[in-house]
This record gives C-alpha cells, sequence and structure tokens, in this order.
C-alpha cells in the first residue's frame, strides 16, 4: 500500500481516520492532501460519527425511550467503529450506505 501525505501507509491512516470518531476524522480530512482512501474514510468517520453524536444528544433529552434507543444506537455505533476501522486496515474502501456515497462525493 501506498504512503499518504502524512507519511503513514494509507491503510494505517485510513483506520487512525476512525479511532476518535469524527474528531480525527476531521484531523485527517483537513491534513492530508493526496489520498483519496484517506480522505474517503476521514470523511465517512465525519458524517457517520458527527451524526450519531448529534442524534445521541437529541435521544438524552428524551426520557426513557430517547435512552433506550440511545443505548441501542451505541452498540451500533461501536460494531460500526470496529468494522470501518478492520475494512481502513485491510485496505478496503468500505462504503456504508448512503453515507458511503455522501463520503465518496464530498471528499473528491
Amino acid at each position: 500500500m501506498a504512503k499518504s501525505s502524512t507519511g503513514l501507509e494509507e491503510n494505517v491512516a485510513g483506520l487512525l481516520c476512525y479511532v476518535v470518531g469524527w474528531i480525527t476524522g476531521l484531523i485527517f480530512f483537513l491534513i492530508e492532501k493526496d489520498s483519496k482512501f484517506v480522505k474517503f474514510h476521514a470523511m465517512q468517520s465525519i458524517i457517520t460519527f458527527g451524526a450519531l453524536a448529534i442524534i445521541a444528544i437529541i435521544l438524552n433529552y428524551i426520557p426513557f425511550v430517547g435512552w433506550v434507543v440511545g443505548g441501542l444506537l451505541g452498540i451500533l455505533g461501536l460494531v460500526l467503529w470496529i468494522v470501518l476501522m478492520i475494512k481502513a486496515y485491510q485496505g478496503q474502501k468500505f462504503k456504508l450506505p448512503v453515507i458511503g456515497d455522501l463520503a465518496e462525493k464530498w471528499s473528491a
């Protein structure tokens, strides 16, 4: 696998885009100059985990039902986090439905 402009291998940089959710996605999106692979994973991280964070904040204000749905959303987020890091490390451009298309378009 090629090196990105960050000096890391693309698959390692892609994995790191997900490590702290949308925050590391934003960092890599801003510092990556060349690699479309890294920019895609950075944008997918921003959209996915940014949306999950906003939804979780909103659900926190809804008693009981919001807390239950928020807990389920947390489990979904954990599974997505693990799968996306594994796929990026394997060098795959794994696209989530809808979000992956947006990430591809916005990272071009």
